[in-house]
């Protein structure tokens, strides 16, 4: 019988979760790193045991952690990243310049095929790559000399390259999204870039139909039609049929179209979830009632999934990494909460149960499906 493997990155520590195909029972390890920030958790589809790890604090800046067994012993295999491109000065909206900087690791994506190799989305909006396991890191620098980059402008959480998806069908063809400057996409590995914004409307930019300058918080993908795309933006849930050429609204009947997650069943490439939150200065659910809400359809029509979630005095956020799906029949959802909870759901999302409570707040949340 398969097992699933939950990597849960938290404010002050990493925690592993196991359990076997029926998902009723968890084994919980960690934390690991206690006490130092683990941004983001990942392990490599090519090779189920190697996970990557990144761990950084304020005082120590930022380190990433490998590990060869499944999390049950680690080693620190890099922190050298080195910029290919200039550094210079870009401008924010103000008019004023402002030296890149390299503040945090946000997202670790290993590539599909080779369990050495990885991608690092970082603040600021920068990705790099590293072909020897972590252990060194160079910059794909086409990105952030792009020629849209003088205008790029951080979001509230910093100006963060947070989402990193490779297309399956199209070998050389990369999606990145960055926080506050939008979506773009490389069809040469990450060479040369442009944006795919076409469609977005954001009202908080000096131009709300600009070509860079949007707010995605998360992009998601099924890889059995990677070219349709679905976004959780700074207000609005939006759909491409086109591989991002062009964007259309699916928030419908939400009881709000702003969140940070979004993510996509296993088996069903048109059932999408998401988490709603009140607004973009109150970051908890709408009424105090945590309620993820499914589409079956691609968006437009939603239903509120509720059962095993509290639905009273509930102020808890689910951040933009803190979601994510196993690939068992049936499909499980798994995400954690700024409150310390990890919920799973082993039904597709009809039903939720609280797997671990009571850790530090969650940042991230991956799903491995194991032999």
């Amino acid at each position: 019988m398969s097992r699933v493997r939950v990597l849960v990155g938290t404010r002050k520590g990493a925690f592993i979760l196991e359990s076997d195909g029926k998902r009723e029972r968890w084994d919980v390890t960690g934390p690991h790193f206690g006490g130092w920030e683990m941004y983001h958790l990942k392990g490599s589809p090519a090779d189920p045991d190697r996970l990557y790890a990144a761990q950084g604090t304020s005082w120590f800046g930022q380190l990433i952690q490998r590990s060869n067994d499944g999390g049950k012993t680690w080693e620190p295999v890099g922190n050298k990243f080195v910029y290919d491109g200039p550094t210079g000065t870009h401008l924010w909206y103000d008019g004023t310049p402002h030296p890149w900087e390299f503040a945090r690791v946000w997202h670790l994506e290993p590539s599909p095929t080779d369990p050495e190799t990885v991608y690092a989305g970082v603040e600021d909006a920068a990705l790099f790559r590293t072909t020897d396991g972590g252990q060194t890191w160079h910059e794909l620098p086409g990105l952030r000399t792009h020629e849209s980059a003088s205008t790029w402008a951080p979001g509230a959480g910093g100006m963060c390259l947070h989402t990193i998806l490779f297309d399956p069908k199209h070998r050389d063809r990369i999606f990145v999204a960055i926080s506050s400057a939008g979506t773009f996409r490389s069809d040469d590995a990450g060479k040369t870039w442009r944006p795919i914004n076409r469609g977005l409307r954001s009202e908080q930019i000096p131009n709300p139909t600009a070509e860079v300058g949007h707010c995605v918080h998360r992009i998601a993908m099924h890889p059995s039609r990677p070219g349709v795309l679905f976004m959780q933006k700074h207000w609005d849930v939006m759909r491409s049929d086109d591989a991002g050429e062009s964007w259309l609204e699916v928030s419908g009947n939400l009881p709000s179209d702003f969140g940070f997650p979004i993510d996509v069943h296993a088996h069903e490439p048109d059932t999408i979830y998401v988490v709603p939150i009140k607004s973009d200065s109150e970051h908890y659910p709408p009424e105090g009632k945590l309620r993820v809400y499914r589409s079956r359809t691609g968006g437009n029509e939603w239903e509120a999934l509720t059962k095993g979630l509290p639905q009273r005095d509930c102020y808890v956020n689910v951040l933009r990494d803190a979601m994510a799906v196993d690939s068992l029949d049936a499909c499980g959802i798994y995400f954690g909460t700024t409150g310390g909870q990890v919920y799973g759901s082993a039904d597709a999302g009809d039903s939720w149960a609280p797997i671990v409570r009571d850790l530090p707040a969650v940042l991230s949340v991956e799903v491995q499906t194991l032999p």
